[in-house]
């Protein structure tokens, strides 16, 4: 299991391309956690992540009048790891009675929480190598005897990250049987991951052949991080972390990112709430303004069971 991947002030300060004086306000007002290696400060990449995302604030409020929050107002969760599903959660919460609340899981286990009904809204990347689709022939699977709805939040580039200059020249999928490589892997359940073991399907390459396989990272930044750190030369992962972190990217794939949610009584005006926001001129711009997503088909309905 690789080590905790962690940054110094004057890293993180590159990476969020802003002064070392910027990044110590921050630190002084307790906005990013730190902690100390004798006399150097340090960021752990999972904080630095998260910060990220909690900064992302949308600019306007999405059509349709406000609600007055109450203190009755009940919660939902939305699970997943994009930072869109943050903005997604604001948006929300000024438009509706519910309280966003965020889980991390991957794509898999988060649709296992729906079906055990721990979780409102889910979103998938999963790939299914058989039919070339993506998430539907999983929902059906895994959601028997749930009436649905599939709605698209967005598409994005997927691919391996690679050390500056790609010194592999890896280009396709089947590049990874390479036993000169280490790799590092997503966890068990997540989209990522199971992009990955299906290419690896497809393309006959024994997982055994990856050295690094079981050395696991929770998240697109953290793999990307690896990577950079030089304690792996390749991962997969989106195209967003690989430019936060600053390794190169090889995209082989754009990935149908969508949300799921259950046909209820009690969810049909949430429903109606996310269709409205998704389709919004205003979410929408939020979306395009982070750069490296396609919003052509944001907001459109992929499948809806009756």
């Amino acid at each position: 299991m690789p080590q905790e991947l962690s940054y110094t002030i004057e890293e993180v300060a590159q990476l969020l391309k802003v002064s070392k004086l910027t990044i110590y306000d921050l630190v002084k007002k307790g906005e990013l956690p730190v902690f100390r290696v004798g006399r150097q400060m340090r960021m752990d990449a999972k904080d630095l992540e998260k910060y990220i995302a909690d900064s992302k604030s949308p600019a306007y409020t999405a059509p349709g009048p406000k609600r007055a929050e109450s203190k009755d107002a009940s919660p939902l969760v939305i699970s997943g790891q994009d930072m869109v599903l943050d903005l997604l959660g604001q948006y929300i919460e000024k438009n509706s009675g519910h309280k966003a609340l965020r889980s991390h899981k991957g794509s898999l286990n988060g649709l296992i929480s729906m079906y055990n009904g721990e979780a409102e809204i889910v979103s998938l990347h999963m790939y299914d190598g058989d039919t070339g689709e993506y998430n539907l022939p999983y929902i059906k699977k895994i959601l028997v005897g749930h009436p649905y709805i599939l709605l698209n939040l967005l598409s994005r580039k997927a691919g391996l990250y690679v050390k500056k200059g790609n010194p592999f020249k890896l280009a396709t999928w089947s590049g990874l049987n390479n036993d000169k490589l280490t790799f590092i892997n997503r966890e068990r359940g997540s989209g990522a991951r199971i992009l990955l073991d299906e290419q690896l399907r497809i393309n006959k390459i024994p997982a055994k052949n990856l050295k690094g396989y079981e050395n696991e990272e929770t998240s697109h930044l953290s793999v990307a991080s690896a990577v950079s750190s030089g304690a792996a030369d390749v991962g997969v992962g989106i195209e967003k972390a690989a430019k936060l972190v600053g390794v190169d990217f090889v995209p082989l794939i754009t990935e149908r990112y969508d949300l799921v949610l259950l046909k209820t009584s009690t969810n049909e005006e949430l429903i109606t709430t996310v269709k409205t926001i998704l389709t919004s001129i205003p979410f929408q711009a939020e979306i395009d303004a982070l750069g490296d997503y396609d919003i052509s088909r944001t907001g459109s309905v992929i499948h809806e069971t009756f």
